[in-house]
């Protein structure tokens, strides 16, 4: 089986050298030159121009778009006139699942399927596989069950069709959403040790401990004891966490369906929060206080 992977970042080429080691013959491309030497280095085939990708593969042809979502739409449009009636796109990236609908529609008007993948597991996946959420028509998605098998921990696990498209990316905006949250509540519990002076607990020791036998262990426990491991006090990380999107696509699910989220939505709202710098909410709170109590007000250096 052959495929064109389209988007050589982290994922994608990572995803590209599974594939590869997988049995499955990819194609590269990327628009960054950089992108597609290192890429080249490891072995994998890789062309110049989308042109040059849908030439040299064999009909059908299945694309595999590892793109940010922001410039799914505009990859789309390039890429759809050169396909023919049969061909494939697969988008797994995190793109929102009613976008994914609506390409689907776009796709079909040229005879295209398309296939929505949400991919789970970040820069680890070419090592362990990655986990994989997949929405689509049942025969299209049974024909690129090899793909699937090679990208997934084993062929018989960590993948599966969940429904048609959209489905796929749904469940994986809920799966982000979810992540959200579990990395808030391992943020604030280690905060809370760390700021017990008296006991001077090693967080490292203790994360390490909680990884075996524990209720709350999991991979991200895994990843926690390692940076706590190299890194205790985690100096030089400036105490700023950006959003994807998937938190804030899932909280504005959660509010359409009537859904009570309040973990998921004060998860993505402390990112928000950590992004303020000199913060104009907590300044009007000191000044309240000052008002209403005479409480005395912290004067900032500016």
């Amino acid at each position: 089986m052959e495929l064109g992977m389209i988007g050589l970042g982290r994922m994608g080429a990572n995803m590209a050298q599974r594939l590869q080691g997988g049995g499955i013959r990819v194609t590269g491309f990327d628009p960054g030159e950089q992108a597609r030497a290192q890429v080249a280095a490891k072995g994998v085939a890789v062309v110049a121009s989308l042109q040059a990708l849908v030439q040299a593969l064999p009909a059908p042809r299945v694309l595999w778009l590892m793109v940010p979502s922001k410039v799914v739409d505009a990859t789309l449009e390039a890429l759809l006139p050169l396909l023919s009636a049969g061909d494939v796109v697969v988008d797994g990236g995190n793109s929102w699942y009613r976008e994914s609908q609506q390409r689907a529609g776009r796709c079909a008007a040229h005879q295209v399927d398309f296939v929505d993948c949400g991919t789970s597991g970040g820069v680890w996946g070419l090592q362990e596989g990655y986990c994989l959420m997949i929405g689509g028509e049942q025969a299209v998605v049974s024909r690129l069950s090899p793909l699937f098998q090679a990208l997934a921990p084993a062929a018989d696990r960590g993948w599966a069709h969940v429904g048609p498209v959209g489905a796929g990316h749904f469940s994986k905006m809920v799966h982000n959403g979810i992540e959200y949250g579990m990395m808030q509540a391992y943020a604030e519990g280690f905060a809370l040790m760390e700021k017990k002076a008296e006991f001077a607990l090693d967080l490292a020791q203790i994360a390490e401990v909680w990884r075996h036998g524990s209720v709350v262990r999991s991979w991200l426990l895994d990843l926690s004891a390692d940076a706590l491991r190299q890194n205790p006090a985690l100096d030089g990380i400036a105490p700023y966490v950006e959003d994807s999107g998937e938190g804030r696509w899932t909280v504005s699910e959660a509010i359409d369906l009537d859904v009570p989220a309040p973990v998921i939505t004060l998860s993505l709202l402390e990112r928000l929060r950590s992004r303020e710098d000199n913060s104009f909410t907590d300044r009007m709170l000191a000044a309240m206080r000052n008002e209403f109590g005479g409480h005395a007000i912290k004067r900032s250096d500016g």
